[in-house]
Formats: C-alpha cells, structure tokens, sequence
C-alpha cells in the first residue's frame, strides 16, 4: 500500500540525507526489524544501546512510508481523552498510559540532544473547544488531569482571544509537549545505530516469513535468507495483515502547510501545538523554517486512488479551517499530502510478543501521537528481550485482544 501521497515537507525538504544498501546475502541476527521509519529506528537505537545485536529491513526506501507523512506532533494526550478512556481500560491504567506517554517526550527530547538532532522543539500543547457545547467536557476532562498531576491550566474565553487570537468557549493548556521531524529524526537516529553495529537495509522485502519454535525464518524478494531469533514488526499498518484480530480502523488524513514567513504572524508560533474537540480534529503547529502546518479533516480509508482525488479538496478545506481562526493572515499552501492514519477502539497502541506467532514483537503505535508510542514501545521491546520484562502493559498488550 502507498501510506502517502502528495509532497511532505519533511520529504522535500531533506531529500534522501543517507543511501542504505539493499540486502544482498544470507544472514543471521539476534533481531530483526521490520520497517524502517520512525517506530524501527527507535526500536534499533535501543536495542544497539543494550548491547543487542539487531538488524533492519525495510521494503521501501528507508523513510517512505508513514514516517515522512508524519506531522510529528508530540503530545501526552491520547486519541482517547482520559476522562473516558478510565471507562474502557481503568482508572489506574488510563492514568498510566497518560504518564507514560509524557514520560516519553522528556526522554525523545534526551535522545535527540544526544544524537546531535536539532529539529526538536518543546511547545505546550492547547486542546480547545471547537463548539460551544464543548466547555462542560473540557472543564470534567480538566479536572481529572489536575487530579493525578498533570501540569495543566484552564482557560476561558477571554483568555483565549488574548492569548491565542481566537474566539474559542474554552481550552486545555497542558505544559507538556512537542514538536519535531519525523523524517529526520529517524535517519539521524538510524546513523547512531550504525555507529554501534547495527545493519539497516531498504529496498528489501520480506517475501515469506516463517515463525518456527527455534526462530523465525524469512526469505526475501531476492531469495536472500534471514534468520532471526526474534522479529520485530515495526512496519505500522502493514503489520495488520499478519495478525488475524483487527485491530485497527484505517483512515485518510490530510496536511497542508503554508509558504514560509506565516509563522511570525501567529500569536503561537513555537509557543503552543493546538488541536480541537472536533471529531475528527483540527490541529495546527509551525515549522523551523517559520511555516505553518495545518491538518485533518480526516477520511474512512476506501482506496489510495479515493484518497489522493481528494487531496486538492481537503487542501482548500484546511487552508478555509485556518482563515476562518486567523482571517487576518494570509495563509498560501504550498505543500499538501496525505497519508494513513489508523485508530484503535481504545486509542491505544498495540505492543509485544503475540503468542499465534512465535518470536514475535510488535511495534504499533498507532493513533495520532505515534512517535510516543512508538518510543515506549521502543522501551518495552528492549526489556523483554533483554529478559527484563516479560510483556508490555496489559493496556497496551496484544493480549487484550
């Protein structure tokens, strides 16, 4: 499947930074990575860090997938707001999952200052009403996050069009969050593994894999032979088709991002990422080059030809979603895409070994804050192969399938 269309920023942007070879021989390794985007970059740079030989392979080339599509908002807040996702997975877990997931844009930070990458941004995140009828939820989902700690502020009306320059019944402020590339993020991370002995492949595909009680056997499009003591999917979506529960709603969402020099011209410009109540929702960050990117308006998935006809609609339709916050800016799209984005019945991500397929782990951080997600499981995979954990949190384990 084509996980995106149209011309990403990130992609245009940088281009292809690194070339990564294509697997030409026969192999052996403790772990096998599928995917080599943000989720298999993460997962490699952890495992090299532990001393755990590992390798990845990835069909396209290294980044093409979901990954230069990504938006690389990083937020704590999941898909799920948590004054209902209690109700579906516990108090106690919902507050975990929310924890964790702010947990994990300190450490991302971390990583990136230590690999030397600079397009890292801390920002807050604002989460406003998009209708009026939105005040009372915002004002209950408050509450219970101030309850268990998070570092959040309520604001009103007033407080919105001073601060933000739009009229809006009310909103979230939460101190933690994020804004980063995706795209870059992962090749530099993939050159930090490389450092440390990892081997990355693209252009390799993973034509007939075979999960054995001693290993996992795979043959490539090639006829290249892999053996893995342990196989890593960390392939997003396309990852669906090897587990036989669905998991997952797959979906079409849209971005557009404006010509440079907008940004200047917000009140929150590297300040604050915003997103609505809206479902589904609008969000909006800028860029280190002083663009503005916008997003949304998402689609059920039907076909990749459905999604890309309507790209030149849904470009128009976010760049009105912006002058209708901000009509006294001009705002000129000059680059649109499109991409999958999938979500889960909880909002939650899907991480660990799944029992029907031995050796296995899986990596899926689905939802719209995948890079946090995708950095816990990163950490969850690494303890259980290197026997420190036995299996990822119930909340986020393929066995509450």
């Amino acid at each position: 499947m084509n996980l995106s269309s149209g011309y990403p920023l990130w992609l245009v942007q940088d281009g292809l930074p690194y070339n990564y070879p294509a697997l030409d021989e026969d192999i052996r390794t403790d772990v096998l990575i599928m995917g080599g985007g943000i989720s298999g970059a993460l997962a490699a740079y952890h495992l090299a860090n532990a001393g755990v030989e590992a390798i990845v392979v990835d069909a396209r080339t290294i980044g093409l997938g979901s990954t230069s599509a990504s938006t690389a908002l990083l937020q704590y807040e999941i898909d799920t707001p948590l004054s209902e996702l209690q109700h579906k997975v516990g108090l106690a877990n919902a507050v975990e999952a929310y924890r964790l997931c702010d947990q994990s844009i300190d450490t991302l930070a971390a990583i990136a200052q230590k690999i030397g990458f600079k397009e890292f941004v801390f920002t807050s995140s604002l989460y406003y009403a998009a209708y009026k009828k939105d005040r009372s939820f915002l004002e209950k989902e408050f509450a219970i996050r101030k309850a268990h700690g998070f570092d959040v502020t309520f604001l009103g009306q007033q407080e919105m069009e001073k601060q933000y320059g739009f009229a809006s019944e009310a909103a979230i402020l939460s101190a933690q969050g994020a804004q980063t590339n995706a795209y870059g993020f992962a090749h530099a991370l993939h050159q930090a593994s490389i450092k440390k002995g990892v081997r990355v492949f693209d252009r390799t595909l993973l034509e007939k894999i075979e999960h054995k009680k001693d290993a996992v056997y795979i043959t490539t499009n090639n006829g290249h032979k892999i053996r893995a003591k342990k196989l890593i999917y960390a392939n997003g979506y396309e990852a669906t088709e090897y587990i036989k529960e669905k998991i997952v709603k797959l979906e079409s969402t849209y971005a557009v991002c404006s010509e440079q020099g907008v940004a200047d011209k917000t009140p929150f410009k590297n300040k604050s990422i915003l997103w609505n109540t809206a479902d589904p929702y609008l969000y909006l960050r800028t860029t280190a080059d002083n663009r503005v990117l916008i997003g949304g308006r998402d689609e059920e998935f039907i076909s990749v030809a459905r999604r890309e006809k309507l790209l030149p609609k849904k470009t128009r339709q976010l760049t009105a979603d912006f002058e209708k916050l901000y009509p006294e800016i001009s705002f000129k799209p000059e680059f649109s895409w499109c991409g999958v984005f999938g979500a889960t019945k909880d909002g939650l991500p899907f991480m660990g070994p799944y029992q029907k397929l031995p050796h296995s782990l899986f990596a899926l951080g689905f939802g719209g804050n995948g890079i946090t997600f995708s950095l816990i499981a990163a950490e969850i995979l690494t303890d259980i192969i290197t026997g420190k954990k036995k299996t990822a949190p119930i909340f986020f384990s393929l066995e509450r399938l």
